[in-house]
This record gives structure tokens, sequence and C-alpha cells, in this order.
């Protein structure tokens, strides 16, 4: 197998870029920059882990998701996201909430669609997002069903029929984490918070999956929160 990973840095992606290492080729990492809060913090990290491993990085540049203002916190700079008690992972109205705040329209759509190209272009076979069980109960496109109809629409749109893979679709953060730890993957690297800080803010939606999927296998998270 020949793969493209997309890579924000974040648990989910950061585990499926090591779990591809072990079983493919990895023709190309791709990270992109959308205009989201923590683009300059995502891409430090994703190239350091990809430096790490000696892998060939493209950052990605989307200038025009800003005519997506008032759509989504992650990306307008005069809305606020959600954090603290704002957020609630076990509360799934609440999580409909947050999960409507920090929606991006169709970005998973697009990351994919440029990735099929790479992989087209590199004559690679399969792209590997970073999904996960937890989140798809809020953003569908986070989801195998999601993952089957880019498989359908791929066949049509891709000479070689590329195929998205992802390692943790079904799986929940706190089975992210163990995987990680399986695959040696250096947490101390990742960022899967929404920010641009020194330190995971710690009270985003992100943030705390995260640390409750960490501590849920032991691991400490204090030397990375702010």
């Amino acid at each position: 197998m020949k793969s493209i990973v997309l890579l924000s840095a974040g648990l989910d992606s950061t585990v499926n870029l090591y779990h591809a290492m072990s079983e493919s080729t990895i023709a190309r990492v791709l990270t992109f920059n959308y205009g989201q809060k923590a683009a300059q913090k995502e891409i430090e990290k994703a190239s350091e882990i990809c430096r790490l491993n000696g892998l060939s990085h493209t950052i990605i540049d989307l200038p025009w998701f800003k005519e997506m203002m008032g759509q989504s916190s992650l990306i307008d700079q005069n809305q606020s996201i959600p954090v603290g008690s704002s957020v609630s992972i076990d509360n799934i109205l609440i999580s409909q909430k947050t999960a409507k705040s920090v929606w991006v329209p169709n970005r998973n759509g697009i990351f994919l669609n440029i990735a099929a190209g790479f992989a087209e272009s590199l004559n690679a076979d399969t792209v590997i997002p970073g999904f996960n069980l937890e989140e798809a109960q809020t953003f569908p496109d986070n989801s195998q069903c999601f993952m089957s109809a880019l498989d359908h629409a791929f066949s049509f749109s891709t000479a070689n029929h590329v195929k998205v893979k992802c390692y943790t679709v079904s799986l929940t953060k706190s089975e992210i984490v163990k995987q990680g730890v399986l695959l040696k993957v250096p947490f101390d690297k990742i960022w899967p918070c929404y920010f641009n800080l020194d330190q995971w803010c710690g009270e985003c939606e992100s943030c705390l999956r995260s640390k409750r999927a960490f501590s849920d296998n032991k691991l400490s998270v204090n030397q990375f929160v702010k």
C-alpha cells in the first residue's frame, strides 16, 4: 500500500500516521492551513513529526476558507471557541451545540479530495485521515459512512480509484491513545488544542477529550496543559 496521510498533529491524525508507517509506503504527508486559530502550532508540530520520521511534508494553504467567515469559530476571529463550562463531552445535546460552533463547511470533504488528487499523481492508492468514533456522533464527516461515500466518489474522480482508510474510525479517544502507546507515538509532539498557545488550553472540547483519553490510560498530560 502507498498512502497520502493527512496530519494536523492532533491525537487521531498522528496515531494514524504512525500506524500507516508500519504497513505502507507514505508518499506524502499533507497539513492544511485554512486560517484556523491553531494553524501555526499545528504546522509547527506536524513539521516536527515529519522531520523526526524523515517524511516528505507539504503544507497546503487554503486562504479562501476565510470567505466562510461567520460559519465557524475555528476560523472567525470575531467568534469565541467554546471552552470550559460551555463544553460537556458527555452531554450529546451540548456536544451538538459546540460541534455546530466549530463546524467548518465541507472541510474534510475538501481536504480528502485534495489528498486524493495527490494520491493519484504520486501513484498512491490510499488517503489516510484522522477520524474517531466519539466525534463521529456529532461530526458526520468523521464516520465510516462518509469514508465509504468518498470511496464511491473517488472511483469516478481518480483513475486509480483511490480509497480512504482510517485506522481509528471505529475507536474512542481512549482506545486511540492505547494504540498510540503500542505504536510508540511521541505524545509530547502532538497538538490537539483549538488555539495557538505555548501549551494546550486544556478547556476546549478537543483538549478535554484528549485529556480524558490519556487519563483513562493512566498517562499524565499536566506538562502539556496551560
